[in-house]
């Protein structure tokens, strides 16, 4: 098993799954609001598989989706990481940058400072070339931390192959971002 990657920012701690973090990422994925530009809510079966898998790529790899805890009360916040999109899309194989927060950690800038942190280590320490990152086109909040980060819009938008997403969703047409490692080295 290889250790997996931790990662320190100035306000957060971004590290591997423990099993206490189960309930409040399936109280997360519970909320309407945090929800809201995704298929739909999660079970907590739904949940607990999603991390699941998250964590045996933190076997595998030693990084992927961290847990985001604040380095002052040490609490799940959230996440942010890199991960293999594990449907055929457009664009795949790649490795996608994701975030995803609690209603309460939100507008604090978290998620650009942990997003930073990802591609850092995605770029500098694991090597990657690209790093890709997407989302529906309605999703403003989004798609302002993935230009926040340097991330650029490739222009190639597409049809999520997700069949819970029916035609004619706003949810449905999504947009691509990129970054490469040459971008990232010069930003």
């Amino acid at each position: 098993m290889i250790t997996p990657i931790r990662i320190t920012t100035q306000r957060l701690q971004l590290r591997e799954w423990w099993e206490s973090d189960r309930e409040p990422y399936a109280d997360m994925n519970a909320d309407p609001m945090v929800m809201r530009f995704f298929a739909g809510l999660m079970t907590r079966e739904a949940s607990d598989r999603e991390l699941d898998g998250w964590q045996s790529g933190f076997d595998a790899r030693g990084w992927g989706n961290w847990v985001v805890e604040t380095r002052e009360t040490a609490s799940f916040i959230g996440y942010v990481g890199l991960s293999i999109p594990r449907r055929v899309l457009p664009f795949t194989p790649c490795v996608e940058l994701g975030y995803r927060l609690a209603r309460a950690h939100w507008g604090k800038g978290y998620a650009t400072e942990g997003a930073r942190a990802a591609l850092r280590v995605g770029f500098e320490h694991v090597g990657l070339e690209e790093i890709v990152s997407f989302t529906p086109l309605v999703n403003l909040p989004s798609r302002a931390v993935m230009e926040r980060v340097g991330m650029v819009n490739a222009n190639e938008d597409f049809d999520h192959p997700n069949p819970a997403l029916p035609d004619g969703s706003e949810l449905k047409r999504m947009c691509l971002y990129r970054l490469s490692r040459e971008r990232w080295l010069g930003y």
